[in-house]
């Protein structure tokens, strides 16, 4: 048995894996001749790139935290500090979305602007409050099924306006008048006027033709 025991060949252990290491360094970030990014940390100057992670764009005299790999491989991870006046930018290339699953989404801030040569809404219910609003716009079209408006005053300038429905019913608690050069009014069955005082005035002529005409 012993015999046998020695034949066997010895079995190899594998080295154990080792992880990436890097090094952490801070510097203050600035460009080269070329505008590449470059990081002054101590007396080195290391090329460096933004990290996917790091959303808010880097600017020249950030001091930033990067994460070197290897001596060519800088990643910046963390803008620290910056300074006074320079704009935050939060942006990523490529396709971004921002999932809130079951929760709730809230932006918050003095003005917001929305700039986008496409712009999407789609929701089950949408509100609007504000207290004075303005919408601009070369084109403009309105689909629904019920459309109400509610207000205390209406003013509407058009050069041209074109309106048709199955049926219109208007009215008017006060005065309703129509002031034009030239008014027309045309009914296919019956045309009916009605008031407690009805008055017809012409200036020059006032004419009246029917195969029937009854008055009183």
């Amino acid at each position: 048995m012993n015999n046998e025991t020695s034949k066997r060949p010895a079995t190899r252990r594998r080295p154990a894996a080792k992880a990436i290491t890097g090094e952490w360094c801070v510097g203050i970030l600035g460009t080269d001749a070329v505008g590449a990014q470059v990081v002054a940390s101590g007396g080195l100057r290391l090329r460096a790139q933004r990290a996917a992670s790091c959303l808010l764009e880097p600017a020249a005299g950030d001091s930033v935290a990067c994460l070197r790999i290897a001596p060519d491989e800088v990643w910046i991870m963390a803008v620290l500090q910056r300074e006074e006046g320079t704009a935050n930018i939060v942006g990523c290339p490529g396709q971004m979305r921002i999932a809130v699953p079951g929760g709730a989404l809230e932006l918050e801030a003095a003005r917001v602007g929305v700039r986008s040569d496409e712009l999407d809404i789609a929701a089950q219910k949408a509100r609007v409050a504000s207290d004075t609003a303005d919408l601009v716009g070369r084109q403009l079209s309105v689909v629904g099924t019920s459309l109400k408006l509610v207000g205390s005053m209406l003013s509407s300038v058009m050069d041209r306006v074109q309106h048709f429905s199955s049926s219109y019913l208007r009215t008017t608690d006060g005065i309703d008048r129509v002031a034009a050069t030239h008014v027309e009014v045309e009914a296919m069955q019956l045309m009916r006027l009605e008031g407690e005082h009805t008055l017809v005035n012409g200036r020059e002529l006032v004419k009246a033709r029917g195969a029937q005409i009854h008055f009183g």
